[in-house]
């Protein structure tokens, strides 16, 4: 997990296309515009999943059937609905009849993180950099906290995010470089 949170940190903030745009061209059968889409979204629903309780494996194999369920789906999906919020749904329902569906997990245990891969060591990296994260987050500028949440923990867009802050896109897209700068200094000695 730590590694997918990495993978994101390190990435740099780019202008991304406007959201409806992008849905428009998959709807049009853009598969560029669709690659597009899956490598903005892939980490962060992969991170998701994992948090759920999934392992590796079956997070994937998840994903995997949502993206392509978005692909197929594409036309008869409403214009007017979030493309990710629909590609999120669609991952936790599949994760849903994934616990439902298994006879030998205890539905108590179903949302308990799985370490069975992770050996201590690799537990206790995890551990640090999750606290050095959370310390970072708490330390950081009021505003600029629920930037980061509202954008990257609830998964608005920056149009979403400044609408329901009532600041412009401008100052989102501002607070974000910042957060995320702020986070990939504090998570670098983390990554292999």
């Amino acid at each position: 997990m730590i590694i997918e949170i990495l993978f994101f940190l390190s990435l740099s903030i780019q202008s991304y296309e406007d959201p409806i745009r992008l849905f428009e061209r998959i709807r049009a059968g853009d598969k560029e515009a669709f690659k597009n889409f899956y490598d903005r979204n892939q980490s962060a629903l992969f991170s998701f999943l994992l948090s759920k309780g999934l392992d590796r494996t079956t997070a994937e194999d998840l994903i995997q059937q949502a993206f392509l369920i978005i692909w197929e789906k594409r036309k008869q999906i409403d214009p007017a609905r979030s493309l990710r919020s629909y590609l999120f749904t669609t991952a936790y329902n599949r994760m849903l009849n994934h616990f439902r569906d298994r006879k030998d997990m205890e539905s108590e245990f179903a949302f308990v993180l799985s370490s069975e891969e992770k050996n201590p060591e690799e537990m206790a990296v995890q551990s640090e950099a999750i606290r050095n994260m959370h310390n970072v987050l708490a330390n950081m500028p009021e505003r600029r906290r629920s930037v980061f949440e509202f954008c990257y923990l609830k998964g608005f867009s920056h149009k979403e995010a400044a609408s329901a802050m009532n600041i412009s896109v401008k100052t989102i897209e501002n607070h974000m470089a910042l957060a995320l700068k702020e986070l990939r200094e504090a998570l670098k000695y983390y990554s292999k």
